[in-house]
């Protein structure tokens, strides 16, 4: 795994060193994946984990607990709202120039939620959070979207780290259109080439990865569950979709030279805890149809 050890001075300055930018590059390019070590105040994590670690108990009090696949990932909005909006996740200039570096000018953050291991012994099927293009490819496309999960806890094996399948992301197998949990003798194909691990990542980092790349939430070990901000940094060409909702008054922290937040600005609460919805989840003993898919970084 790369990771990069990015300098006080880079973050202070918002600008990253052309050493660190090409090799984050040529690492997402390659395993699909970097870290970007202590780019964000842990201060500032702190801040928010306390807020999210609440919400907590109020989301699974919903009687459509937004699980992932199964009960040991739930689905989590942080809130969208002062005093919990930080420059250092939302727009973090160390982030953007890699990126940028990587999808092209015009990126835009269309997403802004993420998923909390909960403590439990159970695993998501490995999957990617969007498949090629088109199917049948000799090979797979440049990347044309990154997703930037922002570990709130130091995260390891022990707490639930996501399972990274290394270059995985050009594998194109598993296109736009079917069923995005891996079959299990591609799972075979792909372990002779390269194995999966859980990384650790401590709080400040950032692991960037290309959306294709195989992964899956795992087992939380711990008492405490371990939340992950997910966002996504689409290539410019790419359709907006859903709008992120922010309060009015907060347009101007969102505007940054090199990231447009696909953002609408609204008067009143936001609800956000109950935006999130359930993925491929039944509950146990229900005739339900599973929840509506939604891009939900299930990691």
């Amino acid at each position: 795994m790369v990771s990069l050890n990015i300098t006080p001075q880079e973050v202070e300055s918002g600008i990253l060193s052309p050493d660190h930018r090409e090799s984050a590059v040529r690492a997402i390019r390659h395993d699909g994946f970097v870290v970007l070590n202590d780019v964000i105040d842990r201060e500032h994590l702190a801040f928010l984990r306390e807020k999210m670690l609440e919400d907590v108990r109020e989301i699974l009090a919903r009687e459509d607990t937004p699980f992932n696949f199964n009960t040991s990932n739930l689905q989590q909005d942080p809130p969208p709202f002062p005093p919990y909006l930080f420059r250092d996740i939302l727009l973090n200039d160390m982030v953007i120039a890699v990126t940028k570096a990587v999808l092209g000018p015009g990126v835009k953050n269309s997403y802004y939620s993420g998923n909390t291991a909960m403590t439990s012994t159970l695993r998501q099927p490995v999957h990617p959070d969007v498949g090629q293009l088109w199917p049948n490819l000799e090979a797979a496309t440049p990347t044309f979207g990154l997703v930037v999960n922002v570990p709130m806890v130091d995260m390891s094996p022990e707490n639930g780290s996501t399972e990274l399948w290394p270059g995985s992301h050009l594998d194109t197998s598993m296109p736009v259109g079917r069923d995005i949990k891996v079959p299990e003798e591609l799972l075979e194909e792909r372990r002779k080439i390269m194995p999966p691990f859980q990384p650790s990542v401590r709080a400040g980092s950032v692991l960037i990865r290309d959306i294709r790349l195989w992964h899956a939430g795992m087992p939380n070990r711990t008492a405490t569950p371990r939340p992950m901000i997910a966002m996504i940094h689409w290539i410019g060409w790419w359709s907006d979709g859903e709008k992120l909702k922010f309060p009015r008054g907060t347009e101007e922290f969102f505007r940054h030279p090199d990231l447009h937040t696909n953002a609408t600005f609204v008067d009143g609460l936001i609800d956000y805890i109950h935006h999130p919805h359930a993925y491929d989840f039944e509950k146990e003993n229900s005739d339900e149809e599973p929840k509506a898919e939604t891009a939900s970084m299930r990691g």
